[in-house]
């Protein structure tokens, strides 16, 4: 069975906030870790009305803490927003306190607008290509023998997995010259996945923490019991992007049935991205989609996202993903 995983913004709802998001992240990490997900992650953004995983060292704290065999992790760090020490200490504690289940995933985005960049003391007027010294340095912190003279307290030692996360064929690149595992944000940004996973497979290094490529793509899973209950449940997360798009970021919407027959052509065209790498449907046309997106990227693993206003319906739609996936013949999955 293809590995699946669960890809979690703590999205705060219309009508909720951040405490109830936390409580439903703890939810859905206890849940995903009783039906088998290999790992759960969470994301790191700024200033976003809808989510609440800002402060993402401290929320895996209490999804550690809430679990007890599930990998947890990022997905992922924006690196260029912090100093590789302060991320070595900060996970270095978390491999501390929950060892052996530590995941680091590390993107060179800011994860916020320029204006909220700046109020993080993000080094705006420095060079991008930073990104790859940081990550050696990082993982030189968490090293056996570190080559620097500082030493992250704790981290040093801990080599806990690292992978590189990517929109574009950047990341690719570095994570292939590096010999790490690469994430690529198909859920959102799939523009340049096919070309991506290419490039990263073609030129992959091996190295002392891998042999061989692998690959985890974001997939976005909408589940129900029927075709007609899921679209109608998408629509949240439909909403969501079209607001993030057009400049009007909030929280996550309640559901509209009809959603995209009232959008107009340029709406249509910002969703299309979306819902190309998405299964939206019953048990049925989820394991469908999802081997069809299997068969053509040959993913070693998915990253399940799913923004979904109901909390209930949520935790049921991971249920149907990972179940279609244990359905599938070795065949359909490769």
């Amino acid at each position: 069975m293809t590995r699946l995983s669960v890809l979690d913004l703590s999205p705060i709802a219309h009508g909720s906030d951040a405490a109830q998001s936390f409580r439903n992240s703890l939810s859905l990490a206890r849940h995903a870790e009783r039906l088998g997900y290999q790992r759960y992650w969470l994301a790191e953004h700024h200033g976003m009305p809808g989510i609440a995983s800002a402060a993402t060292a401290v929320l895996l704290s209490h999804i550690g803490s809430g679990t007890s065999s599930i990998r947890i992790g990022a997905g992922g760090i924006m690196l260029p927003n912090h100093s590789p020490l302060v991320i070595a200490e900060q996970f270095g504690t978390l491999e501390s306190l929950f060892p052996g289940r530590i995941d680091l995933g590390l993107g060179r985005a800011p994860g916020s607008d320029m204006q909220t960049a700046r109020a993080l003391r993000r080094r705006l007027d420095s060079d991008a290509d930073e990104f790859p010294q940081d990550v050696l340095e990082l993982m030189d912190y968490l090293s056996s023998q570190p080559r620097q003279p500082v030493r992250a307290v704790p981290g040093t030692g801990l080599n806990i997995p690292i992978w590189i996360l990517g929109s574009s064929l950047y990341g690719a690149q570095l994570a292939a010259m590096l010999g790490l595992p690469f994430g690529f944000a198909s859920h959102f940004a799939p523009a340049q996945m096919m070309d991506a996973v290419a490039i990263y497979r073609e030129r992959f290094t091996p190295s002392a923490r891998l042999a061989r490529p692998y690959v985890m793509l974001g997939f976005n899973v909408f589940a129900a019991d029927t075709d007609e209950q899921a679209q109608v449940l998408a629509t949240s997360a439909q909403q969501a992007f079209i607001n993030l798009r057009s400049g009007r970021p909030g929280k996550l919407p309640p559901p509209r049935p009809g959603y995209l027959q009232q959008l107009g052509a340029p709406e249509l065209s910002m969703l299309r991205n979306l819902l190309s790498c998405a299964a939206i449907g019953s048990p049925e046309t989820v394991r469908e989609q999802m081997a069809a997106f299997l068969e053509r990227t040959g993913a070693d693993e998915l990253m399940v996202a799913g923004q979904i206003y109901d909390h209930g319906a949520r935790l049921r739609s991971y249920e149907i993903a990972l179940q279609a996936a244990q359905e599938l013949t070795p065949a359909t999955a490769a």
